[in-house]
């Protein structure tokens, strides 16, 4: 997209986008400005990395911005968007990426009709993997909503959903890869425990999961139908499910991941006035 495009604040996430949207051509470094606080240290790394323009100065940022990117902490929120809102102008589209902080509340803090995306990436937008959901408030013209979905396919998947899905959106995808990151470790020290090297258990399991994935997306997500296609009776990965089901490790990830979407409405209830 040849946009000018704003990035308050400088973070993982802020990072991740960059670098997957510029790879892929969605952004041009040359019109890609990124802001935060006071972290010149930050904005530096990401400059020298990326070639984007990083600073202080908002007018020379927000002046003629066509994309305005929220990727400050949520609980900056609305300091962050009191000192960019004279900048907004009709053509505007402003895209959250703060978990919890709804449409509603940033309406009102703009104060103002405005284009607003909510969505939620996660970090896997710095590989072009990202599985992103995004929200649209009324003002949002068919050519933004677009524009979005280019921006967030460029990083990997992008669906629209209705805001009343978010908080699930969250908890799903938005926290999901350090779901399997956690499995992840445990398979790994496993590995080692039972003798395997480092670098030899990391290698297998990375590939393992690697195979898993393009597994599921084949067979269009039938996670179950896949499991039990390997479990045979008798057999060692029977072996490793009982004992799973014995711990009720499925039930303790559900719990897991409904917990993070109530999390979830707890931040965004901060952001109800």
């Amino acid at each position: 997209m040849n946009v000018k495009a704003v990035f308050i604040g400088a973070g993982s996430m802020a990072e991740a986008i960059i670098a997957g949207a510029l790879k892929n051509g969605a952004l041009q470094a040359g019109h890609t400005y990124v802001t935060n606080k006071t972290n010149t240290v930050r904005l530096q790394q990401l400059s020298e990395e990326f070639g984007v323009r990083a600073g202080y100065e908002a007018e020379t940022a927000m002046l003629d911005a066509d994309l305005i990117v929220l990727a400050m902490k949520p609980k900056d929120a609305e300091a962050g968007l009191h000192s960019i809102r004279s900048f907004i102008h009709e053509k505007s589209l402003v895209i959250s990426l703060l978990a919890g902080v709804s449409l509603d509340f940033m309406e009102e803090v703009i104060g103002k009709p405005c284009s607003i995306i909510r969505s939620m990436p996660n970090t896997s937008a710095a590989v072009g993997k990202s599985a992103t959901a995004i929200a649209l408030n009324r003002y949002v013209t068919e050519e933004q909503h677009q524009a979005a979905i280019e921006l967030f396919s460029a990083i990997g998947t992008a669906i629209t959903v209705d805001e009343s899905q978010m908080d699930a959106v969250t908890a799903v995808s938005g926290s999901g890869p350090a779901y399997f990151y956690y499995v992840a470790e445990a398979i790994q020290q496993a590995g080692e425990e039972l003798g395997l090297e480092h670098e030899t258990a990391k290698e297998l399991l990375i590939q393992t999961l690697l195979g898993a994935a393009s597994m599921l997306a084949k067979n269009n997500g039938q996670a179950a139908v896949l499991r039990k296609a390997i479990t045979s009776p008798g057999g060692t990965t029977e072996a490793a499910i009982r004992t799973f089901d014995e711990f009720r490790v499925k039930q303790a990830v559900a719990a897991g991941v409904k917990e993070a979407a109530v999390q979830s409405k707890r931040l965004g209830n901060a952001y109800i006035r």
